[in-house]
């Protein structure tokens, strides 16, 4: 039987950019009620579902929030200018549709620039200071329909399934990936030995800033981050390709993964013959920076799945490899060692 993705589509679609996180919470909350001992929502916005236990703390994390824009100013003529919520190539957003998001609903619009909107020769390279959001409406519109400066910005809903039903493709797959990864363990691990916290985490792109305050609350004994990695594929000598299976990253531009817990899951992998993607990169990291350096430190790996046009508006995702991601994590969750030596 074809299993049913439309809980992945919907959290990829839902709005939740940095610091906006709540709609995405929602259907969090919905969807692991009555499958955790308890639910708590931490003063930052984090979301922590627990399975109760008697021996060590464990604690997953996967960041709720998106990239996006904020509403820098309004001119006269209605062009809305803009800043970045995390981190954003310019180029990426020109001509893309984005929500505006207002205590009246969301109001529509599209990132454009004076010569675009007026149909002159582009210039070779626009920067978001040429950039604004044309929405049709002048600035007391606007206005009225209770756009101000600060109002969040999200790029519109795309998510689909597309190859034949091998790929997932739509916004913020980092990290409604990790979410819905998250959200399956929850549902599969129906006996635990451990106290196994599942956090969703707050403003992951601004500076994981959820996790370092979950991670001081919980004190986890060790940790997993679960996120997404760079597919670099259609290059000619890739690192990771797109259903070639989960990531293990051993190292990213600023931590490197505890070899232990990285030793469990690669032993994991192998028995299960599920395949994987040791992971050395030289850009970016995770929650799991800040979850490892929370009071006297926690022994923090990280596993992802690879996508294809990271930090974009539209990434694509192997189903497959969401799919193997949750049973590597679900076997190691099922009977974890009690002990992560340094």
């Amino acid at each position: 039987m074809k299993k049913d993705y439309s809980l992945l589509l919907e959290l990829i679609n839902a709005f939740g950019v940095s610091g906006k996180e709540m709609a995405v919470r929602e259907i969090i909350t919905k969807n692991i009620k009555g499958h955790v001992d308890n639910i708590h929502v931490d003063k930052l916005g984090n979301l922590i579902g627990h399975k109760k236990g008697k021996r060590s703390k464990i604690m997953l994390a996967a960041h709720m929030d998106e990239i996006g824009l904020m509403v820098k100013n309004i001119e006269k003529d209605g062009k809305i200018r803009i800043s970045k919520i995390g981190g954003i190539e310019d180029a990426v957003l020109l001509n893309e549709k984005v929500h505006i998001r207002t205590r009246k609903g969301i109001i529509p619009g599209v990132v454009t620039t004076d010569s675009i909107l007026t149909s002159q020769k582009p210039a070779d390279h626009y920067a978001i200071g040429d950039m604004f959001i044309d929405t049709g409406l002048g600035r007391e519109e606007l206005f009225k329909e209770a756009v101000h400066i600060g109002s969040f910005i999200s790029f519109v809903p795309n998510a689909e399934i597309i190859a034949n039903g091998k790929i997932i493709s739509g916004k913020a797959l980092d990290d409604r990936v990790g979410c819905y990864i998250l959200i399956e363990l929850i549902k599969q691990l129906t006996k635990t030995k451990d106290e196994i916290f599942f956090v969703f985490t707050v403003q992951e792109e601004v500076g994981l800033y959820g996790a370092k305050t979950s991670s001081y609350l919980i004190e986890p004994d060790w940790a997993i981050a679960v996120d997404v990695t760079n597919c670099d594929d259609m290059l000619s000598n890739p690192s990771k390709v797109l259903g070639g299976g989960p990531t293990i990253t051993i190292k990213d531009e600023q931590m490197i993964s505890n070899p232990c817990i990285d030793e469990w899951l690669l032993n994991i992998a192998k028995k299960k013959n599920i395949p994987i993607q040791p992971d050395v990169s030289e850009g970016g990291t995770t929650d799991a920076l800040t979850i490892s350096l929370s009071k006297g430190g926690v022994p923090t790996a990280v596993v992802g799945v690879p996508i294809r046009n990271l930090h974009t508006t539209l990434s694509l995702a192997s189903i497959a490899d969401i799919e193997r991601a949750i049973l590597l994590l679900r076997e190691l969750l099922k009977n974890p060692p009690e002990v992560c030596p340094i």
